[in-house]
């Protein structure tokens, strides 16, 4: 069975344990590489991650972006949205469709 992970700092994560998925704080990108290989090896389907986070470990989400699994997700943190999730999602949605479907008005 396919597992869910979030990780980022521990103020913006710690509220989706009461979800039931698991959490993994980090602020360290090289720890946090570490265990987002792990738990790529370890059946987890979706691992959603802060976008600040994410600016650290830009290679490794590289890397599973042309992976079916796991999909990587980014998520807003405590700190606010950097527009960067909405630009992953974009991006992915124009590689699997081949073109632009999202308009800004």
């Amino acid at each position: 069975m396919y597992k869910i992970a979030v990780m980022g700092d521990k103020d913006s994560i710690y509220g989706f344990a009461a979800l039931g998925l698991d959490t993994f704080p980090f602020t360290d990108p090289v720890a946090a590489g570490r265990k987002m290989r792990e738990l790529a090896e370890n059946n987890y389907a979706v691992i959603y991650i802060t976008e600040a986070l994410a600016d650290k470990l830009t290679a490794e989400i590289d890397h599973y972006r042309e992976q079916m699994l796991p999909a990587i997700i980014l998520i807003p943190g405590v700190s606010g949205n950097t527009g960067k999730g909405i630009q992953s999602v974009k991006k992915s949605v124009e590689q699997a469709v081949g073109s632009d479907i999202i308009f800004n008005n």
